[in-house]
C-alpha cells in the first residue's frame, strides 16, 4: 500500500507539473500539457488503478494549492479521472468461457471510451461561455477576439495583419473550436494510453498481453451511436452543439479504426510498406486524405471488411466486441 501511495503521489505531482506548464505560454508547454495524463496512466498500468486514482487526487491537490480551484477542477475532470479510468479499464479481465485464460477488456472499447470521455470533458466547458446558444457563441467570439488581439498586438480584430477577413476567421473558430477540441482530446487520450502501455511493457510490469491493434473492433451499437450524434447535431441551441462535439469525438475514434483496418487489410501485400508510407505521407502533407479513414472504419463496422478479406487469406475473422 505504501508503494502504491508513493508511486501514485509521484505520478500526480509530475502530471500536475506537466499540466501547469501551459501557463508559461510557450510552444513546448503545449506538448508537455498534452502529456499530462501519461504519468497517471503509467502508475495505473504498472502498479494498479489505485495508484492512478492516488495520482489524480494528489495532482489535483497540488494544483489547488499552487494555482487555485479552477486548475484543481480542470486537472481532476480533464486529466486525472480520465487517465485513472482508462488505466482501470485496460487491466480489466474476466475468465474465458473456453478455459482458464483471461479475456481482457477490448482495445476498441478503450478507444471508444477515450472518445466518450473527451466529448464529456469538452462539453463540460461549454457553460463557461453561456447557457444558451447565443450567449455561448457571443462569449466564445469575444474570447477569440481578445486572443487574436493579444497575439498580434492590434487593437481590433479588423486590424489583424495577414488576414483578409478577420470576422470570417473568428466566426469559423467559433463554429469549429469545440468539435476540434474534442477531436484533439480523443487523440491525446488514446495516444497517451498507448504510450503508457508501451512504457510499462518495456519495463516488464504490464500484466496484460500486448493486443493485436489492427484487429480491434467497436461494439455493434457504435455505428448507431455516431449516426444518432450526427442527427442530433442538426438540432437547435446547445443540444446541437453538444451533439456535434460528441460526433466529432466519435469520428476521431472511427478515424483510428480506419487506420487499423488499413493495417489489417495490407498485411498480406508485398507492397505493404509502400502503401502505408504513402498513406501516412498523404495524411500529413495534404491533410484531406484523413477524411477517408473514418469512412473506411465505418465501412468495416457495417460490412465487416476484415472478416471477408481475412477469410480469403486464411486468417480468422475479426468480429465486433
Amino acid at each position: 500500500m505504501t508503494q502504491i501511495i508513493f508511486v501514485g503521489g509521484a505520478a500526480g505531482i509530475v502530471g500536475a507539473l506537466l499540466f501547469a506548464s501551459v501557463v508559461s505560454g510557450s510552444v513546448l508547454s503545449v506538448f508537455l500539457f498534452y502529456l499530462s495524463p501519461l504519468p497517471i496512466m503509467i502508475a495505473a498500468l504498472g502498479w494498479n488503478h489505485r495508484a492512478g486514482l492516488t495520482g489524480a487526487i494528489v495532482g489535483s491537490a497540488c494544483l489547488i494549492v499552487a494555482l487555485g480551484g479552477y486548475f484543481f477542477l480542470a486537472f481532476l475532470i480533464a486529466i486525472g479521472l480520465p487517465a485513472w479510468w482508462l488505466g482501470y479499464l485496460t487491466l480489466l479481465a474476466r475468465g474465458h468461457r473456453a478455459g482458464d485464460s483471461l479475456e481482457w477488456y477490448p482495445v476498441g472499447r478503450l478507444v471508444l471510451w477515450s472518445a466518450v470521455i473527451a466529448s464529456i470533458v469538452v462539453i463540460a466547458a461549454v457553460p463557461q461561455f453561456g447557457l444558451d446558444l447565443q450567449t455561448f457563441q457571443a462569449g466564445l467570439r469575444k474570447a477569440f477576439e481578445h486572443f487574436l488581439e493579444a497575439q498580434t498586438g492590434s487593437d481590433a480584430p479588423s486590424d489583424l495583419p495577414g488576414v483578409s477577413d478577420p470576422a470570417w476567421l473568428v466566426d469559423f473558430l467559433v463554429l469549429t473550436a469545440f468539435p476540434a477540441a474534442a477531436v484533439v482530446s480523443t487523440l491525446v487520450l488514446t495516444f497517451n494510453l498507448w504510450l503508457a502501455a508501451s512504457v510499462v511493457r518495456i519495463s516488464g510490469r504490464l500484466t496484460r498481453p500486448w493486443p493485436d491493434i489492427p484487429t480491434m473492433t467497436f461494439p455493434k451499437f457504435a455505428p448507431g451511436l455516431i449516426a444518432g450524434a450526427l442527427a442530433c447535431s442538426l438540432l437547435p441551441d446547445l443540444i446541437g452543439t453538444a451533439s456535434s462535439i460528441f460526433a466529432a469525438s466519435l469520428l476521431m475514434a472511427y478515424t483510428l479504426l480506419g487506420f487499423s483496418v488499413l493495417h489489417a487489410l495490407t498485411r498480406e501485400m508485398r507492397s505493404r510498406g509502400l502503401v502505408l508510407a504513402t498513406t501516412y505521407a498523404a495524411v500529413f502533407l495534404l491533410r484531406w486524405p484523413v477524411l477517408i479513414m473514418p469512412v473506411l472504419g465505418l465501412a468495416d463496422a457495417i460490412f465487416n471488411l476484415r472478416a471477408r478479406f481475412g477469410s480469403r487469406l486464411g486468417r480468422p475473422p475479426v468480429r465486433p466486441q
